[in-house]
């Protein structure tokens, strides 16, 4: 048996994006076992696939808003002694960041990751034993694969390997069916479709005969869920909750609509019926496009513009103005083509 710590700390979707990569390195090398390094708001997610063993959550980037704190604290020698307990053949930084090629290191195991020319912040590399060249501009999902096929010395399957998730953790049946699930929040507000369409295509849903499911990680998404909920009847707002209780009501959806956002990723990684809206951003993380999956992107002029908040000037009757080429007409005709496909 041959033991690999991975360290890939955030966000949501890149530890989403990671799966395939475990799962193709298992499907070669029955023998490894995984442990993962990754940020506490997503522990539970490493531990959907069977392939990893151990979980090393760490509050990074709360501890060092206070680094001095941070080293004194009985939770950073903790994660020290964690990290250390067992020995590795492989430690990958999979993030290639100064942060996370730096917390690989405390392994006390040589590290591989990408070069300089390859990684996200290119200093990252000097950290590394080995470093592998990946070409950037491809899909974020395909570029982890490359680099754990050069580390652990396997070719690449031409065939998407899957995520490999184990569902047997995951709850279902806790709502009738049918229902779809709106994930109506991201980080960037450039991301975010206007509540009056939310509201629309609730009511375009309840016309045929569906319920809707809507939820918040805080009080502000939870208020805006409510907001789009008050126009029908047959959307329900769940209380904020954990992200395995979540994945219950993602995974067994009749179709989930989204944007941009890790849940959206974690949502299709689930093999459930996903359509993803992309307005400020283009799809640049899946390579599974199963008649599962579809995504929609608006056609406007400054698109995609990679703006955490819009910067368009001109006139328009919905902010962001590129999701007026994304009404929710639109969003529902793509929707009805998923739901017959999987019915």
């Amino acid at each position: 048996m041959k033991r690999v710590l991975v360290v890939k700390m955030s966000s949501m979707g890149d530890v989403i994006h990671t799966f395939p990569a475990i799962t193709e390195a298992k499907q070669q090398y029955p023998d490894l076992v995984f442990d993962w390094v990754v940020e506490e708001a997503f522990a539970d997610l490493p531990r959907l696939h069977p392939a990893v063993d151990r979980v090393i959550p760490i509050g990074f980037r709360r501890l060092r808003k206070k680094p001095i704190a941070m080293f004194r604290s009985q939770e950073w020698r903790a994660f020290i002694r964690q990290i250390r307990e067992r020995e590795y053949d492989y430690v990958i930084d999979a993030q290639s960041l100064l942060k996370s090629a730096w917390i690989a290191r405390k392994a006390g195991y040589p590290v591989d990751g990408l070069d300089f020319s390859s990684a996200r912040e290119g200093l990252a590399s000097l950290f590394y034993r080995h470093r592998y060249r990946v070409a950037k501009g491809q899909l974020a999902i395909d570029r982890i694969r490359q680099l754990f096929s050069a580390v652990l010395g396997y070719d690449l399957n031409k065939a998407f390997p899957g995520y490999g998730i184990n569902k047997g953790n995951i709850a279902t049946g806790l709502v009738e069916k049918p229902y779809l699930f709106f994930l109506h929040s991201t980080a960037w507000t450039s991301k975010q479709w206007p509540d009056s369409y939310w509201q629309e295509l609730a009511v375009l849903a309840e016309q045929a005969g569906y319920k809707v499911l809507m939820t918040g990680g805080n009080m502000q998404e939870l208020a805006r869920a409510r907001l789009i909920a008050s126009r029908t009847e047959s959307v329900t707002v769940l209380p904020r909750m954990e992200l395995l209780n979540l994945a219950a009501y993602l995974a067994d959806a009749d179709l989930v609509i989204g944007l941009d956002t890790g849940l959206s990723y974690l949502s299709s990684a689930l093999g459930a019926p996903t359509l993803t809206l992309y307005g400020a951003t283009r799809p640049e993380a899946s390579s599974d496009m199963s008649p599962m999956q579809d995504v929609l992107t608006v056609d406007f002029p400054c698109a995609p513009c990679h703006k955490r908040v819009c910067q368009y000037k001109g006139m328009g009757n919905v902010y962001p103005a590129c999701y007026e080429t994304l009404p929710p007409t639109k969003v529902w005709r793509s929707a009805n083509e998923l739901l017959r496909i999987n019915e």
